[in-house]
């Protein structure tokens, strides 16, 4: 799976061309799932939200972008239904895009959907993930980012082997301070993010493609 972590979505022109490198073809031959389940589990999303992000009304639209086609796939529906019918929908998109709210609800909903498991089979596929839909492949989230009360604690998928810090300078708390006292909490190196930042992640390959700020940041080792 190729996948393309943003904070903020395709907000500007070299995510976008970071985005089109990535496909198989032109962007208006693609075809793209969208995913909204992770804003069911954040107490700051709505069925609004939820809305805009599929309707492309947004100020990064996602299924807005050109795309031959884009469809809906809701997770926690899956396990109500036959894998063998759900199943062929996903291998058959070029695009998963994933949209935020809490991803350890995300994480959740994956692995419970059986969506998880196949991740590892879809080589081919683009995984377009904003803020949690970035955050939940990644190992761990740090406390500060879980808000669903289900979560047993802030593990996600560990796809990559970094963290992610979201939203940099987005709202008052997230500042690089706050992303290097959070840094403790993950255990590992992490990318802090603005909105028209992004990573892309192929092959084990990591780049940076960003029109804004970013840092890398790397856990301390312990003074002897």
């Amino acid at each position: 799976m190729k996948l393309l972590l943003t904070s903020g979505g395709v907000r500007n022109a070299s995510i976008h061309a970071a985005l089109t490198g990535l496909l198989p073809r032109p962007i208006e031959e693609c075809t793209a799932l969208a995913i909204v389940s992770a804003q069911y589990g954040h107490p700051m999303c709505s069925p609004e939200s939820a809305w805009r992000f599929v309707s492309g009304d947004s100020s990064a639209p996602m299924t807005g972008l050109g795309w031959r086609s884009v469809g809906l796939l809701e997770l926690t529906a899956l396990p109500t239904i036959d894998r063998e019918r759900w199943e062929p929908w996903v291998r058959e998109a070029d695009v998963l895009l994933v949209d935020g709210g809490d991803a350890t609800y995300l994480a959740h909903w994956l692995r419970t959907s059986g969506l998880a498991d196949l991740l590892p089979s879809l080589t081919d596929t683009v995984w377009v993930g904003v803020s949690a839909g970035s955050m939940v492949m990644t190992p761990r989230i740090g406390a500060d980012f879980v808000e669903w009360a289900g979560a047993a604690d802030d593990r996600t998928l560990g796809v990559v082997d970094f963290s992610i810090y979201p939203h940099l300078g987005v709202f008052p708390s997230n500042t690089l301070a706050h992303a290097e006292r959070w840094l403790a909490g993950v255990g590992g190196p992490a990318y802090v993010l603005d909105d028209d930042s992004a990573i892309t992640v192929t092959g084990g390959r990591v780049e940076v493609v960003s029109e804004g700020e970013w840092h890398l940041l790397r856990p301390q080792p312990p003074l002897a």
